[in-house]
Parts: structure tokens; C-alpha cells; sequence
């Protein structure tokens, strides 16, 4: 059985008030209109996850609700304040804690980064993807039956995309 993971860096932030509390900053206009877009996507492409785990900065959440507004449902969601800033080791550990068999992570660079390119066992072409810009989306599978089986460099990439690429 495969388990599907979903990876989102969030959406383009604003930088607009320096003294906003960096959990607490939310999307720019560029950000607001790229996370529907995104969620779009991976509709069209079958990639809606049946759970979620997001950071519980304020980006992350309005990106989480961005992706959504294009699903016809809300998937069950996790706000994890673990997901902030996390690293590669903290992500496989919430992984590993998951429950469904698609599940969406929503985290910031360089961590979502680090982790999508240690979960696989091959890197996808797309130039961007060492990047792992604002918005951009890894699909990726695991052969494994549970979550707590997940490991560094056990999946394939499925699909990976960022906003610039769609019409």
C-alpha cells in the first residue's frame, strides 16, 4: 500500500510592518492569490490530501485555508506549533505520527525544503525545486503501510510544481 505525502512551503508573506511578530505575519496579496491557485492544481491532479498538519504561523494557516477554498471539503486538520520553523528530524517525527494516506504538511524554509529532499529517493528536475520557492508543491509516495514506517529517502516523487508554473 502506498501513502501519499503532500509537502506546501507557504504562500509569499508580508514584510510590510516590522513589528509584527514573525509567527504572526500574514500573506502578501501575491501569496493570497497563489495559495487558491495551488489548491486548484492539485485538485485538477488528484493530489487533495483526506488529512493535514500545518504550522500554526499565521502564513501557514491562511495558505492551508487558500488551498482548501479550491477542495470540495475540508480536510481533518492539525495545527502544529512543531511544524514552526521545524527541521527535516522534527517533520519525520510528525510524519511518522500521522493518520490517513494522504497527508498534506504545510511548513517554512529551509526546513520543508531540507525535508523534501531527504524523504526522496530521487529529486524531481524542476529547477526550482532546491529552492523550494513560496507556494511550491511536493507530491511524493511511500510503499509502506503506516506512517511510522516513514523514512529518509523512502518515497518517489509523484508531482512538484510552484505557482509560476500554471497559466
Amino acid at each position: 500500500m502506498a501513502l501519499r505525502l503532500i509537502l506546501v512551503r507557504h504562500a509569499k508573506s508580508s514584510w510590510d510592518n516590522p513589528t509584527v511578530d514573525d509567527h504572526d505575519r500574514s500573506l502578501n496579496g501575491r501569496g493570497r492569490e497563489a495559495a487558491p491557485r495551488m489548491g486548484a492544481w492539485m485538485a485538477e491532479r488528484g493530489h487533495v490530501p483526506d488529512c493535514a498538519a500545518v504550522s500554526t504561523a499565521r502564513r501557514a494557516v491562511e495558505t492551508w485555508e487558500g488551498l482548501c477554498s479550491a477542495w470540495p471539503t475540508v480536510p481533518q486538520t492539525a495545527f502544529k506549533s512543531s511544524l514552526y520553523h521545524a527541521g527535516p528530524d522534527r517533520m519525520l517525527s510528525v510524519l511518522r505520527l500521522a493518520r490517513g494516506t494522504r497527508l498534506l504538511m504545510v511548513g517554512h524554509n529551509p526546513g520543508i525544503g531540507a525535508f523534501a529532499t531527504q524523504i526522496l529517493r530521487h529529486r524531481p528536475t524542476h529547477e526550482a525545486f532546491t529552492r523550494f520557492p513560496t507556494t511550491a508543491v511536493l507530491v511524493a509516495d511511500f510503499d509502506i503501510d503506516s506512517w511510522e514506517d516513514a523514512a529518509f529517502a523512502g518515497a518517489e516523487t509523484v508531482d512538484f510544481a510552484v505557482p509560476r508554473d500554471l497559466p
